[in-house]
């Protein structure tokens, strides 16, 4: 018994390590991302859909693809998709440090298109499940194809779309970002220090991300909770870290465009890496299952997304507080999750 107790308590040491380090590089990459973004003269929403989500995605798919190989379909599964809950939730915690509701600054349709083709994906995962995959070639699910098909056509849409100005919104309250000074020399550094700045900071988030990774499943296991449970919750807790940092330091430098691209792109980043797990799982396809927690994450994902797409379209939203409701909905929505994971477990 003392044995085990000295090993979870290292265990946990390691989590909590793993864990400052993790939040130090997201904090430092926020920074580095909204730099850049000026300096390249690239729009927020691009930086965060795109970069800032794949830096930030670096543990999910290191996880990911490493219990593939592994066979363990329902770690993948459950921490892709319980993730995504986890992620928007992460979003509205955010809400906090903005000056009023974080869903009233967007000046164009883009976070609502990338809401609106987050369910997309989220629809066809569904509709793949019910069908079981019934077509695979070579032992990956045709579903799993189209999944990377449709994101595909989702980035190149956000990207087209980027230029457009046939959404315009009229009256709405002037950004007030908070008053958050960058780290001392940042703008003065040269371009290629900014880049190698960001490698290393990802670089960072990718292998404390891993260890953070390693050390909630031996939790699981030292626990006794189980993979299922603690990979929809823990788990995804664990390779959401990155996207907890950043989002609440670009918000806090009133980068809230950032922010919201941040956690759409990420989501949509967990949905398409199913096919590359699916290609190194080799026991057939792998969205091959009927597991009720798999379709209950999928159905949260679809509830806090959707709550935050109409925030997006309802500009003159309530608020809780400094807080709009849709923030508070959608935390109120992933507590509810938690509560069914639970049960299901």
């Amino acid at each position: 018994m003392e044995h085990l107790t000295g090993t979870l308590a290292l265990t946990f040491a390691t989590f909590a390590i793993s864990a400052f380090s993790v939040w130090v590089a997201g904090a430092r990459l926020a920074y580095l991302a909204d730099a850049l973004s000026d300096r390249m003269k690239l729009a927020k929403s691009v930086v965060g859909l795109v970069f800032l989500s794949t830096a930030t995605s670096l543990p999910e798919i290191a996880t990911t693809l490493t219990a593939a190989v592994q066979e363990a379909r329902a770690l993948v599964l459950n921490n892709l998709f319980g993730g995504i809950a986890l992620q928007t939730a992460i979003l509205a915690m955010s809400d906090f440090w903005a000056h009023g509701a974080i869903t009233n600054y967007p000046r164009k349709a883009n976070h609502a298109l990338e809401a609106t083709l987050l369910v997309l994906m989220l629809g066809v995962v569904i509709v793949v499940l019910m069908l079981g995959e019934p077509l695979s070639f070579g032992g990956v699910g045709i579903g799993s194809v189209i999944i990377a098909l449709v994101y595909a056509g989702a980035l190149w849409l956000l990207r087209t779309y980027d230029g457009a100005n046939d959404w315009v919104p009229v009256d709405l309250p002037d950004p007030d970002p908070l008053p958050f000074p960058a780290p001392t020399g940042l703008a003065d550094a040269s371009t290629p220090n900014l880049i190698t700045q960001a490698l290393i900071a990802c670089g960072a988030i990718l292998v404390f991300g891993f260890l953070l990774v390693i050390s909630a499943e031996r939790l699981a296991v030292q626990t006794g909770l189980g993979t299922s449970f603690v990979g929809v919750t823990l788990l995804a807790a664990a390779t959401s870290l990155p996207e907890l940092t950043t989002s609440i330091t670009a918000v806090r430098m009133g980068a809230y465009t950032l922010a919201i691209s941040n956690i759409f792109g990420s989501n949509l980043i967990m949905l398409v890496l199913v096919f590359p797990a699916d290609i190194l799982f080799r026991d057939g396809p792998i969205l091959r299952t009927d597991a009720p927690m798999v379709i209950a994450s999928l159905g949260f994902a679809i509830v806090v997304t959707a709550i935050f797409l109409t925030g997006l379209l309802i500009r003159r939203k309530p608020k809780v507080g400094a807080v709009g409701v849709d923030s508070v909905l959608v935390l109120i929505s992933f507590a509810a999750s938690l509560f069914v994971y639970y049960q299901l477990r």
